[in-house]
């Protein structure tokens, strides 16, 4: 019997690890963006979620889930607004109500001004998406991911 529950448990440890080692959401790169002196830009970050799964919105319907956040490391630029896409809600088995997700591809709008009295420069800037991917049967570990933005700040 103690084999048995010690070999259960190394499979279901086992299992469980090559579960969260999968990212069902990508992020492709951003094109080099460029910003005037004085100005705001805007640029988009494109995601894919895999098929069969989904993430919670930046709304999720409920307090307990974990909602998608994007923050930026910007400095000399300043980041005006980060807009997400409206989630939809759909139904699963294991939730009363229905939840607001994202599927498929969606994008967030990020604007970032550059300060009027800036010296021309290249600067990357560091974003971090923060997001929990589930299936209709399990949620994974929340994931962050870096994205990295080149601006040519004239």
């Amino acid at each position: 019997m103690k084999k048995t529950f010690s070999l259960y448990l190394t499979l279901l440890l086992v299992s469980n690890a090559c579960a969260q080692s999968v990212n069902p959401l990508s992020v492709e790169p951003v094109q080099k963006i460029v910003v005037p002196r004085g100005k705001s830009v805007s640029f988009k970050v494109q995601a894919k979620i895999e098929p069969g799964f989904h993430v919670n919105s930046n709304k999720p319907n409920e307090d307990y889930l974990i909602p998608m956040r994007m923050t930026w490391q910007s400095d000399p630029l300043v980041v005006e607004s980060v807009k997400y896409p409206a989630g939809h809600d759909e139904k699963y088995t294991f939730s009363e109500k229905p939840l607001n997700v994202l599927t498929g591809n969606f994008e967030i709008l990020v604007t970032v001004r550059a300060p009027e009295k800036i010296e021309p420069q290249m600067h990357v800037m560091l974003g971090k998406l923060r997001y929990q991917a589930c299936s209709d049967k399990a949620c994974l570990v929340p994931k962050t991911i870096e994205v990295r933005v080149t601006a040519d700040l004239r």
